[in-house]
């Protein structure tokens, strides 16, 4: 007894001293300095070189300067006197983005095999392209992912690839530091004008002649930014003050955010930018006569990323990299591309017109408007000024050096002499910045793929300085032995540009293995930390369950480790990454089964195992809609349903359900709050948390009652519409949680037993953080409760079966490994089946703006957070601590004193849970950092299972101090 008595001595110390929240955080700090470590090691950017490309330094290449050219053919006029790497085709060029806009919004719908009802309406379009008097052409643009908009203007500015990390400047964009185009422009004496989309400001802040910037992160805005664009760029159409014009339209991105592809508000979208094209073509038609305005302008109209079909980017899928370009040349052409250099596919419109599309990928837009422009190509470009789109303009430009020639095959040799010496440029270009880059960089290219670059070079340059360059040097006429010569020389150029820039794709992040390996011992250290503290913690102070058995509770804690290993070891496969939340729903319905299993043995609690099992396949549901990337939302927000599910719009019957199956399991919520909590714990003042959180949710359901249109509510509750109720959500919520910091210290002195304080202290803060949850999740979020609270009272009712059933003595850390295991998967089901998932087109963004119509970073982040982790990482961790407080106590007396060290316990191992699979995780993408899904799958994996962890650990710390102070 003395030996006892002892031992609880040091547990009422270890418990005074707060070591628990020391332990905790010291958790939190390793876990943090271990993905810092390794996140420096892993997602490094590139080395961004401080040079800049110089009209100067063409005088070093081995290609023909454009004053060379000038001297040998004595043509010279006043577009060519401003000329610096390449004649300059076109005078102007107007760039007007629409922001996400899909492939399949341009091209024709004959271009596919199913005609969808956003297809065909950009019709303008069409008929240019399809105009054989026209030098106009549709090109599908390939993006590289990341497909977020700050990576991919960066990556069409600089012809580079931007890398992953940049990904997370994209709510706070960095001005451009490394070599540009905008930069270029600026310093070569071009004027910019740019209107629409701030991310541009921010990345180019003192390059625009004239800018007309609107704020872009308001995605519930459909019309501001875009309105703002259309009140400025037609009139700028009949102004002479710039040479490049940047129009950014974001209204496609935004509906696709909010409403999905297939929603009115997108198709209203795309008719309405159809309207405005047709009025920008139309006023530049009306100026490109001799001697006119647009005489000689380019028009681009393009997108800088594709979209899902529930409007989400940001991975690497095809929805989200294919994009689209079209480009117009108000002049005339001369001379049609040579087909083995347009591998182009052509479709009849719905008009019967034929029309071709061509395929870009966006890293060579940089270099091909360079080209086009005649300013220097920006120093860190890779790509390749790609031939088809150059010769939409070029065409123009052929049109006056050749204009006394009637043989369309002598200006098409024209323009291959001028193309070749272009692409020798460019190939120049390029061995010069890989050249600086891998000596300034120690960790570039290997010594291998160096040495293959250079070969490549070499041989297209020996073919240059032997048959080219001195035929091209005495103006040779066309023939075919050198026409056959300069094919052979394009090829020889576009071989090794193509090899640099799939080289640069495969390799061009520099990881540092050192800080890597450092990033993940120190992870590995944690998980032998938790492990240690764990064990310590059973021995030392011989906490033991007092049952009356021996049953299998160590076997329930083998099946416990074996899960988490199974979970974690899948993360090796990019098979089982991309299929996580079936795999985690398994592994959930598994464990429910054996636990209908025992409680048949027991012929205990059966209802409560079927309830558990039968629950599975309703998450399960979410998750398939996630995976097929169909957001579970897109059913339960005031929108259309989307066709992919087979649902008709105008079916009464299914949108009842939609309107009213919410409401139902929201009221069901409030019935278990009053049931649970009400009626059994709350006492005195502290029954205004339950009111408050009674009266959310009763806001909740006026809101959506409001929003729909099946119901007729009195008109004097207009003005409730809007952010209003959202906002009151917000504050009461966030009182709550004030009143419980305030009153924490003194709740444990009003109830009988730690247990029970326990009890109500997760109860109250459940209820505080579950309104603003709810609220952000669309309607989807009192399903999803439900689900929770019930699955969860089941774990809890199965682990006190288990305490009334078995004998014998058991550690606390084998009696709560199952249990706690099962609450880990379930919190990965609830993730998944809320229609998130580990990419960055998972994100539901216009949660962040659910209450609010301006932007504010920390406000919008704290929102975004809440919607991604509220179901499976804030409300499982704070309502961890029932899993203890629910059990009866054995020997009340010695329970009481040895209740806080369980709950420690109990949060080590859910820590423990967390950081296995982590650990797993890094160990992945160490091994396939150079795997051609690295970016698209397993970083975007990796940043979501280390934001989880620290948040989690965080959580964990909060939790301490909150259940043991």
């Amino acid at each position: 007894m003395a030996t006892r008595r002892t031992h609880l001595k040091m547990v009422e110390n270890w418990v005074g001293c707060r070591w628990a929240f020391l332990v905790f955080f010291g958790i939190l700090l390793l876990h943090a300095i271990a993905i810092l470590l390794f996140t420096r090691g892993f997602l490094l950017t590139r080395t961004e070189l401080s040079q800049y490309s110089q009209c100067s330094d063409i005088s070093e290449s081995p290609c023909f300067s454009p004053s060379s050219t000038d001297q040998r053919n004595r043509k010279n006029d006043e577009n060519h006197q401003n000329s610096c790497w390449t004649k300059p085709a076109v005078d102007r060029v107007i760039i007007i983005i629409l922001d996400a806009i899909r492939f399949d919004f341009v091209a024709p719908s004959t271009f596919f095999e199913e005609k969808k009802p956003w297809m065909d309406k950009l019709q303008v379009l069409h008929k240019l392209a399809s105009n054989p008097a026209l030098s106009a052409k549709i090109f599908k643009a390939i993006a590289d992912p990341p497909t977020t908009s700050l990576q991919r203007l960066k990556g069409l500015t600089t012809g580079g690839l931007p890398t992953f990390i940049d990904v997370g400047n994209s709510f706070g964009a960095p001005a451009i530091v490394e070599d540009n185009l905008i930069y270029q422009l600026a310093q070569n004496g071009k004027r910019v004008t740019m209107m629409g989309d701030d991310t541009w400001i921010q990345l180019f802040p003192d390059h625009f002649n004239t800018s007309y910037p609107f704020p872009s992160f308001n995605v519930k805005d459909l019309h501001t930014v875009d309105n703002g664009c259309i009140e400025h760029l037609l009139p700028s159409l009949y102004k002479e003050d710039w040479d490049v014009l940047i129009a950014h339209f974001l209204g496609v991105d935004h509906a696709g955010h909010i409403l999905g592809v297939d929603s009115s508000p997108m198709i209203e979208k795309l008719e309405q930018y159809n309207g405005i094209l047709e009025k920008v073509v139309e006023t530049l038609e009306s100026l490109s006569g001799p001697g006119g305005l647009h005489e000689n302008t380019l028009l681009l109209v393009m997108g800088d990323h594709g979209q899902t079909l529930n409007g989400d980017h940001g991975g690497g899928s095809a929805e989200e990299v294919e994009t689209a370009i079209f480009a117009l040349s108000l002049k005339k052409p001369s001379s049609s591309l040579p087909s083995e250099f347009d591998p182009s596919s052509c479709q009849f419109d719905m008009d019967g017109k034929k029309i071709c599309v061509s395929s870009i990928h966006q890293l060579d837009f940089s270099a091909t408007v360079s080209a086009l422009l005649g300013v220097p190509f920006p120093f860190g470009s890779i790509g390749r000024v790609d031939p088809a789109l150059y010769a939409v303009a070029a065409g123009a430009w052929n049109s006056r050096i050749s204009h006394t020639l009637n043989d369309n095959s002598q200006s098409g040799f024209e323009w291959m002499k001028n193309y070749v010496n272009t692409l020798c440029i460019n190939s120049w270009q390029v061995k010069r910045y890989i050249d600086v880059y891998s000596k300034s960089s120690p960790i570039g290219f290997s010594g291998k793929d160096l040495s293959h670059i250079s070969n490549l070079y070499a041989d297209a340059q020996d073919i240059w300085s032997r048959n080219i360059k001195p035929s091209l040097l005495f103006d040779e006429q066309s023939s075919f032995p050198l026409t056959s010569a300069i094919k052979i020389q394009i090829d020889a150029y576009s071989n090794f540009l193509m090899t640099v820039a799939g080289l640069a794709r495969s390799k061009w992040t520099e990881f540092n293995l050192r800080l890597m390996s450092i990033g993940l011992c120190l992870m590995a250290v944690s998980i032998f930390i938790h492990v240690l503290i764990i064990k310590s913690l059973d021995t030392q102070f011989r906490l033991y369950f007092h049952l009356s058995g021996n049953s299998g509770i160590s076997l329930a804690a083998l099946l416990s480790y074996i899960i988490v290993l199974i979970r974690a070891c899948s993360f090796l496969s990019n098979s089982f990454i991309l299929e996580e939340g079936r795999v985690a729903s398994f592994l959930l319905a598994t464990t429910g089964i054996l636990q209908l299993r025992f409680a048949i043995s027991r012929n205990k609690m059966i209802l409560e195992g079927l309830a558990f099992v039968l629950l599975v396949p309703f998450l399960k549901f979410g998750i398939e809609l996630g995976q097929s990337k169909q957001a579970v939302n897109s059913l339960f927000l005031k929108i259309d349903p989307s066709w992919t599910l087979g649902i008709q719009s105008n079916s009464n019957f299914v949108m009842y359900v939609v309107e009213i199956l919410p409401q139902i399991a929201l009221m069901l919520v409030v019935y278990i709050l009053y049931r649970c909590i009400l009626c059994r714990c709350a006492k005195g003042a502290l029954k205004y948390v339950t009111f408050g959180t009674i009266l959310s949710y009763l806001l909740i359901s006026l809101m959506w009652a409001l929003d729909s249109s099946l119901l007729r509510l009195p008109s004097v509750l207009g003005c409730l519409k809007g952010n209003l109720i959202p906002q009151i959500i917000y504050a009461i919520s966030f009182l709550q949680l004030l009143f419980l910091a305030a009153v924490q210290p003194f709740i444990r002195e009003k109830y009988i037993n730690c247990e029970e304080s326990t009890i109500f202290k997760a109860s109250a803060l459940l209820c505080s953080w579950s309104a603003p949850i709810i609220v952000l999740s669309g309607k989807q979020g009192p399903l999803v409760a439900l689900a929770s609270i019930i699955a969860g009272g089941c774990i809890l009712k199965f682990l006190q079966l288990k305490q009334e059933s078995d004998n014998g003595y058991t550690r606390v850390s084998s009696f709560y490994s199952f249990p706690v295991a099962q609450g880990s998967l379930l919190a990965t089901v609830l993730f998944f089946s809320t229609g998130h998932w580990c990419a960055f087109d998972g994100l539901r963004y216009a949660a962040a703006f659910i209450g609010f119509d301006d932007f504010n970073l920390i406000r919008q982040a704290l929102l975004l957070t809440i919607d991604t982790f509220g179901f499976s990482h804030i409300l499982p961790i704070l309502g961890l601590a029932l899993l203890v407080a629910c059990l009866r106590p054995a020997r009340q007396a010695e329970q009481k004193k040895c209740f806080s060290v369980q709950l420690c316990q109990v949060y080590l191992i859910y820590g423990l849970i967390m950081a296995v699979p982590v650990t797993f995780t890094i160990v992945c993408v160490t091994i396939q950092r150079r795997h051609l899904m690295v970016w698209g799958l397993f970083a975007p994996k990796f940043v979501f299972d280390v934001v989880g962890l620290i948040l989690s650990d965080f959580l964990i710390c909060l939790a301490s101090v909150y259940y043991l102070v």
